[in-house]
C-alpha cells in the first residue's frame, strides 16, 4: 500500500526528532520530499534514509520567518517537482522560563517561527495548491496548546495560535478542494525530552493513561493519515496523539 505515491511533500524542520520521522513517513508510503531547515547540511541523514526509501528527495535552506526567503524557495520547490500536495509546517522552537522571566526576545523568537513561521509558508504554499484545486496541509501543534504549561507561555501561545490558524484555513481553503488540519503531541520520546530529569518524566507520564511516552513514528503516522485520501473528509481538526492526556 502506498497511499501518498506520486505526491510531492513538503516538511519542514525535517532534520530531526518529530520533523525527521515524518519525512521518513510521507517517504515510506510513496511520496516524494522536498525537505526545508535552517541549515541544508542538516538535512543529510533525514535525505539519505528517504532515499534509500526509493523517493525522489531535495534539500533546502529555509529560514521560515523570512518572508523573501519563503516565496523564493516554495517557488523553487514547485519549479523542481511541478507542484505541491502536502504541506507539514513543523519547523519550532522552545525559549523555556516562567512568564515573569520571559523577555520580549523569548517571546517574539517563538512566536516567531512556530507560528508566524507557518503563516508564511502556508500562504506561499497555498497559492500553488489553489491553482491545482488540491492538496492537505498538516500543522504540527501541541497538547500543550490545549491545556497550557508553567514555564512555556510563549511556546503555548504559538501552538494555540497554530490550532486556531488551521481552522481558519481550512474555512478559507477548502473550498478549492485543500483540507487544513493539525497534530497535536503529547509527551512524545526525542532527544528533548530523553534530557529530561527523571522526576519530571516519572510526573508527566502520570498524565498519560497508557503510561508511557509516545514515538515520534506515532506522531508521524497521523500525519500520514491526514495528508492522504483516507482523510479526504476530514477538516479544521487537531488530533491529539497524546495517549489521552487531553479529552
Amino acid at each position: 500500500m502506498m497511499p501518498l505515491k506520486d505526491k510531492i511533500a513538503l516538511v519542514t524542520g525535517a532534520a530531526r526528532g518529530i520533523g525527521q520521522a515524518i519525512a521518513w513517513q510521507l517517504a515510506s508510503q510513496g511520496a516524494d520530499l522536498a525537505l526545508c531547515d535552517v541549515q541544508a547540511e542538516w538535512l543529510e541523514d533525514t535525505a539519505a534514509q528517504a532515499k534509500a526509501l526509493g523517493r525522489r528527495v531535495e534539500s533546502y535552506a529555509l529560514d521560515v520567518v523570512n518572508a523573501a526567503a519563503v516565496t523564493e524557495i516554495v517557488a523553487r520547490i514547485v519549479a523542481d517537482f511541478g507542484r505541491l500536495d502536502v504541506l507539514v509546517n513543523n519547523a519550532g522552537i522552545t525559549r523555556d522560563t516562567l512568564l515573569v522571566r520571559m523577555t520580549e526576545e523569548d517571546w517574539d523568537a517563538v512566536l516567531d517561527i512556530n507560528l508566524k513561521g507557518a503563516f508564511l509558508v502556508t500562504k506561499a504554499v497555498a497559492k500553488q495548491m489553489m491553482k491545482q484545486r488540491s492538496g492537505a496541509i498538516v500543522n504540527i501543534a501541541s497538547v500543550v496548546g490545549l491545556t497550557g504549561n508553567a514555564g512555556q507561555a510563549n511556546y503555548t501561545a504559538s501552538k494555540a495560535g497554530l490550532m486556531a490558524l488551521t481552522k481558519t484555513a481550512a474555512k478559507e481553503l477548502g473550498g478549492r478542494n485543500i483540507r487544513v488540519n493539525a497534530v497535536a503531541p503529547g509527551f512524545i520520546r526525542t532527544a528533548m525530552t530523553d534530557k529530561l530529569a527523571e522526576p519530571v518524566k516519572a510526573a508527566m507520564l502520570k498524565l498519560v493513561p497508557l503510561g508511557r511516552p509516545g514515538e515520534p513514528e506515532e506522531v508521524a503516522q497521523a500525519v500520514a493519515f491526514l495528508a492522504s485520501d483516507a482523510a479526504s473528509y476530514v477538516n479544521g481538526q487537531t488530533l491529539a496523539v497524546c495517549g489521552g492526556m487531553v479529552g
